[in-house]
């Protein structure tokens, strides 16, 4: 019978169990985006997850939504991340590098010289905010900015800077990496056929054209890295960000399952719903029908808790397990999950930005001594 602490063979890395660290951005990045060593500590603290998937990391200024999280463009960004992955590996775990374009999701003042975002439209998304400075030069949520629909010049440029971050992955030390396709991101923009207002190669007309983008992001990144470490992050019907209801989401994420079968890819990591969406959204049946679609391993993420895990495991809807929060205040979560250990709350106060305070302050669980 599987169980979640069973070591797994994802391609050919060997997990030591089925838990996985999902991304979580904290904003805690050093000056010019660059990992410090209070990054390598938070991530050596939890490697004893199976793997773990890094905060989103934008692959260039353009690609940025957020204050303070860290890039994968600049030389400098690579020898901050070096930290991390060693400290990492010094404890025996496997890190892959999640690699991200906001798109829309951003402000003209994180921009290169201030332009409006790329997206699949000229609209802004709904009800969304990018972390950045107000007019006063304070720290703020603003909302995001109206975007442009970008220039087939500009796609060709983000395909070509997934190629440089998969070169500076590889240069950093990491055993791979995850192409952020969800939560209202760029690419997600691109495949919902509702966002989605093009009539060109990358257009709605069609899920092949819906999915163009991505799987070229995908091409390119497994062409430095090889397929078998590269997985791939979607949110099929997930409303975060302001992506619209989609009549046309199994239709899309079902041939992207199929395309990326046939291109080898690593995993495919699925959400079951984010933090704006009730969990979950994602259909019971939608699982089954992508299970039959993909061959390679499944990681699911979203509202898990060891015995939803326990069970998704047992349907074989899935092969990975992915925990958000649970892992901000918990960094010995396996070692809890294994004897049963309660689990500390985290707080939300310290999600974003700040310091040591509320990221590598959680301490580990220490049993009472028995005595007798």
């Amino acid at each position: 019978m599987k169980a979640l602490f069973d070591s797994y063979q994802l391609g050919p890395i060997t997990l030591k169990n089925r838990i996985v660290m999902a991304p979580l951005t904290r904003s805690r990045a050093g000056k010019g985006e660059v990992p410090r060593e209070l990054n390598a500590e938070y991530y050596k603290q939890r490697a004893g997850a199976g793997l773990i998937i890094t905060e989103a990391t934008q692959v260039s200024q353009q690609g940025q939504g957020y204050l303070w999280t860290p890039g994968i463009f600049t030389q400098e960004q690579v020898e901050g991340w070096k930290k991390v992955t060693a400290a990492v590996h010094s404890r025996g775990g496997e890190i892959f590098l999640q690699m991200w374009h906001v798109g829309r999701i951003s402000h003209t003042r994180l921009q290169p010289n201030g332009a409006s975002p790329i997206s699949s439209t000229d609209k802004a998304a709904a009800n969304s905010f990018s972390f950045t400075y107000d007019e006063a030069g304070k720290p703020a949520q603003l909302p995001t900015s109206k975007p442009h629909n970008a220039t087939l010049a500009e796609l060709k440029q983000v395909i070509a800077d997934y190629e440089r971050g998969a070169h500076n992955v590889e240069k950093a030390g990491f055993n791979g990496a995850e192409i952020h396709g969800a939560n209202g991101y760029l690419f997600d923009q691109f495949m919902n056929s509702v966002v989605n207002e093009r009539n060109d190669e990358y257009g709605n007309q069609a899920k092949e054209t819906r999915t163009r983008l991505i799987l070229e992001a995908f091409e390119a990144v497994a062409g430095v890295l090889g397929s078998a470490h590269v997985g791939v992050r979607i949110a099929p019907y997930g409303s975060f960000s302001g992506m619209a209801p989609d009549p046309k989401v199994e239709e899309t994420f079902l041939y992207l399952a199929q395309q990326l079968t046939q291109r080898g890819a690593a995993y495919v990591h699925l959400v079951r719903g984010s933090q704006m969406d009730p969990e979950p959204v994602v259909p019971t049946e939608f699982f089954a029908k992508f299970r039959k679609a993909f061959e390679g391993s499944i990681i699911v993420t979203g509202g898990l808790t060891k015995r939803i895990a326990e069970q998704l495991l047992a349907d074989n809807i899935a092969d990975l397990f992915g925990f958000g929060s649970l892992y901000i205040s918990n960094p010995d979560l396996v070692e809890r999950f294994k004897n049963n250990w309660p689990l500390t709350p985290p707080d939300q106060t310290t999600f974003y930005g700040g310091d040591a305070h509320g990221y590598t302050d959680y301490p580990a669980y220490q049993p009472d001594l028995v005595t007798t």
